[in-house]
């Protein structure tokens, strides 16, 4: 409510008190507040229990609120709790006083045997906290206050008035998607006893909402290095899950581990197979950040399409499965879950792409626009879609040297994903006849639901097509380095910024093998995948390090989406967690 510091000037000693002093400290601190010194119901004093200071002190409470007043001022001093702790001292009075006003208790003066007899206690109304003392509601017009003293040993004196403000009427927070509840310990038994405290807590106090425990806890608390995350929708499901982590049980919708921070971070940008009916949808709902960045994409992207980019999304299963809606669909949901994620303080220092996923990453770079890459995406699907069906891809457990003696003119190896696992592309009835071989052989096979051989010579007839519709492009240096699908090394070069480069992308293999390989030796540790499904994870997972998709089409895409967050919490990578307002 008010304050004021002021200088003895000289005195008899560098920390002996000066009592004038200190009565024109406390009567400018009440000035400044605009009240007298009835209006104030306790002071915290600095007391410090010596036979100098404290009836020099006092003197001066005696000579100022000891004046006028109908009720005696209370007077303590946490010194008695805690001693003296130097430059804290005033901070740990307010503190005292803060809590004491929100309690309605004056707490207890501890060592007190009898007032000092170096006081004249008859000249003022001032009482010593002997006993604790309940402190009332006084009215509206009177709330509880109290002051505040502390005093340097360089001479300077410092008083703060403290007013207590009635509690809002707050309204429970509510999240329309799943909460995260963070905890951490130095030891698992300490994590797990700090998910016994919290429930013990939140069973005590009904009033706390789920958002605002899950905000405190990210946000407000020390992150230790064993960790958990629990999500839920509701307060009762998050409880449920702390109890049962406290209880060392298994329980849903878990993620804990040992934090350690090491290594670098990947982002992987799926390609044409990932994608999902209402891709999109869920996050778009709960998450605001999401949707204004899918928005904003779609925007740049639907003058190219003859149909809302948003409505094929989430409403089209069939459009959706058009190649000429596909690519665009993947593009502009990793363009939007790319945003998401720097919205919660995650970034990239790696850039790779699967095929299409190649110019998303191209783009998130720096070397492309948005509205150039959107072009080339655009025109590449609609391309694409201009072929006959008459196209297949299969993916095959085999290496690259098992597989060339099978290999024929209408058929050429797609994709290098793994070491022993690729992908065959080119004429439908050859590639049908080539998967047949290899399963008689005892070579698992999975055809690809598309209608085209992409990355093979089926894309010649469009190849010279893209090149022209590419002339023009502004081209810009990265602005985070980016492994090449062509050879699977960083980019360099005229590699990502030519027309040609991109024609050559059309028809050449995906070297993503290859990929992962050069990223575990730049010191990459975490694949982080962006895209409608977990298509990449299984392949960067085991040897290459931590592999985390968003998105699955196993869970809803938000709690994949928080459950992901979790995930890179939890070892160690820095989260800024947000959480929905009441507004």
């Amino acid at each position: 409510r008010g304050s004021a510091v002021n200088q003895d000037g000289a005195s008899n000693g560098l920390t002996a008190p000066n009592g004038p002093a200190q009565q024109r400290v406390i009567r400018q601190a009440l000035a400044n507040a605009r009240l007298t010194p009835a209006d104030v119901d306790a002071v915290e004093a600095h007391g410090t229990g010596t036979t100098l200071g404290d009836p020099i002190e006092a003197q001066a409470l005696l000579a100022t609120y000891g004046q006028n007043r109908e009720t005696p001022l209370w007077l303590g001093s946490i010194k008695s709790n805690i001693g003296h702790t130097q430059a804290a001292a005033g901070v740990a009075g307010i503190i005292k006083m803060v809590q004491a006003m929100r309690h309605g208790l004056l707490p207890k003066t501890l060592h007190v045997d009898a007032p000092s007899r170096h006081v004249d206690w008859e000249a003022g109304a001032v009482s010593l906290l002997t006993e604790p003392v309940s402190w009332p509601e006084l009215g509206e017009d009177r709330p509880r206050r109290s002051a505040v003293s502390s005093f340097g040993i360089s001479g300077t004196n410092a008083h703060v008035i403290l007013e207590a403000v009635a509690p809002a009427e707050v309204e429970p927070a509510v999240a329309d998607g799943p909460i995260p509840w963070v905890l951490s310990g130095r030891t698992e038994r300490a994590l797990r006893d700090q998910a016994a405290r919290l429930a013990e807590h939140l069973a005590e106090h009904p009033e706390l909402d789920a958002v605002r425990v899950g905000h405190a806890l990210a946000n407000a608390r020390t992150h230790f290095s064993h960790r958990a995350t629990v999500i839920g929708h509701s307060r009762e499901e998050l409880l449920d899950r702390v109890s049962a982590l406290a209880a060392g049980q298994a329980t849903g919708n878990l993620v804990s581990g040992v934090a350690t921070g090491e290594g670098k971070i990947a982002f992987l940008l799926t390609g044409q197979g990932s994608q999902q009916a209402g891709m999109g949808s869920d996050l778009y709902r709960t998450q605001p950040v999401f949707a204004e960045a899918l928005d904003e994409v779609c925007a740049v992207l639907d003058p190219h399409l003859e149909r809302p980019l948003k409505d094929v999304m989430f409403t089209d299963a069939d459009a959706l499965n058009d190649t000429r809606y596909t690519q665009p669909a993947i593009f502009a949901f990793q363009i939007a879950l790319h945003r998401l994620l720097a919205h919660h303080g995650i970034t990239a220092d790696y850039y790779a792409g699967h095929s299409l996923g190649e110019i998303t990453a191209t783009h998130l770079a720096g070397i492309l626009t948005l509205e150039d890459a959107a072009r080339l995406v655009t025109t590449r699907a609609a391309l694409m879609a201009t072929l006959p069906p008459d196209g297949a891809m299969t993916a095959v457990t085999i290496t690259e040297e098992e597989l060339q003696p099978y290999l024929t003119p209408e058929v050429s190896v797609a994709a290098v994903n793994s070491p022993t696992s690729l992908v065959i592309s080119g004429r439908k009835d050859a590639v049908q006849a080539l998967t047949a071989t290899l399963a008689e052989a005892g070579r698992k096979t999975r055809p690809l639901k598309v209608q085209h051989g992409f990355h093979s010579p089926q894309m010649e007839p469009v190849a010279g097509l893209l090149a022209e519709a590419l002339d023009g492009f502004d081209y810009r240096p990265p602005s985070i380095p980016v492994v090449c699908n062509l050879t699977g090394r960083l980019a360099d070069g005229d590699d990502l910024r030519t027309a040609a480069y991109w024609t050559r992308h059309l028809l050449q293999p995906v070297r993503f093998a290859d990929t992962l390989a050069t990223l575990s030796g730049l010191g990459v540790t975490t694949f982080l995948e962006l895209g409608p499904d977990a298509t990449l994870t299984p392949l960067a997972s085991g040897r290459h390090g931590q592999a985390i998709p968003t998105r699955t089409h196993r869970k809803p895409e938000a709690t994949t989406f928080v459950t992901a967050l979790a995930q890179l919490h939890t070892h160690g990578r820095a989260v800024t967690w947000r959480f929905p307002t009441t507004h």
